[in-house]
C-alpha cells in the first residue's frame, strides 16, 4: 500500500474531529450571536410578537384581548363569603375560616407589614407613617383609622375584609399583595387587637384581675 495512504487517512481522521472541537467550544462559551441550530423545532417559527399588527383582525393588532367573562384556571372564586367577605348582598359578620393559633400568629405578622406602619402595632392610628406625615404638616395627610372607636369596633369582618382588598378613602387597596387566606388572617388579628383594649373586667380571668390597675 502506497505511504501517502497513511499520510491520508491521518489528515482525515483529524479533520473528523474538528466538529466535535467546534460543539465543544461553542457549549463551553458565551457569545452574542444565535447558536447555529441545524434541527430548528420551535426556535424559528412564524409568529406574532406582542404589539405587532395583523391584518387577519379586524382590528389590526395581533395581541388578542382576553374573552370577555374568562376565568384564569383555580381564580373562579365562586364562594362570596371567603373571595369577597359577602354573604348575599350584606357584609359577612362572620368568619369562613376556623381561627387558629398559626393563622393568628401570620395575621400578626402580615399586620406588622402592611398596616403597622400607618395604623400603628396597636392599632390606634400611629404607625411611623402617620407620625412623619403629622410632622411635615403639607395638609394632604389624611389620619389613619384607630380601630378602637365604636364605629370600627362595631364593623364586620367583611367589611373590613373588602377594605384591605379594595381600600378606602386614602387607604390604597392590597388586593394585589395579600392573598386571600392572609387577609382573613389580619382581619382575625385587628378582631383580637380591639379586644385586646376593649374588654370588660368581668370577662378577664380572676387570678389576672388583681394585677390590674
Amino acid at each position: 500500500m502506497p505511504r501517502w495512504i497513511f499520510g491520508a487517512i491521518a489528515i482525515l481522521a483529524a479533520l473528523s474531529l474538528i466538529p466535535f472541537v467546534l460543539i465543544a467550544r461553542a457549549r463551553g462559551t458565551k457569545s452574542a450571536s444565535p447558536r447555529i441550530h441545524i434541527i430548528q423545532d420551535m426556535d424559528d417559527q412564524p409568529k406574532f410578537r406582542a404589539q405587532q399588527p395583523n391584518s387577519l383582525f379586524a382590528d389590526g393588532r395581533a395581541t388578542r384581548p382576553p374573552v370577555p367573562g374568562t376565568v384564569a384556571y383555580g381564580k373562579l372564586a365562586e364562594d362570596d363569603h371567603y373571595y369577597r367577605g359577602k354573604v348575599g348582598t350584606d357584609w359577612a359578620t362572620t368568619l369562613p375560616v376556623q381561627v387558629t393559633e398559626p393563622m393568628m400568629k401570620r395575621g400578626q405578622e402580615r399586620f406588622g407589614i402592611y398596616c403597622a406602619p400607618c395604623h400603628g402595632l396597636a392599632g390606634a392610628g400611629d404607625g411611623v407613617v402617620a407620625m412623619r406625615a403629622d410632622r411635615l404638616q403639607e395638609g394632604t395627610w389624611v389620619p389613619p383609622a384607630s380601630f378602637h372607636t365604636d364605629v370600627n369596633r362595631a364593623r364586620s369582618v367583611g367589611y373590613l375584609f373588602n377594605v384591605i382588598t379594595n381600600g378606602v378613602r386614602k387607604m390604597p387597596a392590597y388586593g394585589s399583595q395579600i392573598p386571600e387566606a392572609d387577609r382573613w388572617a389580619i382581619v382575625s388579628y385587628v378582631r383580637a387587637l380591639q379586644r385586646s383594649q376593649n374588654t370588660p373586667v368581668n370577662e378577664v380571668p380572676p387570678e389576672i384581675q388583681a394585677s390590674l390597675r
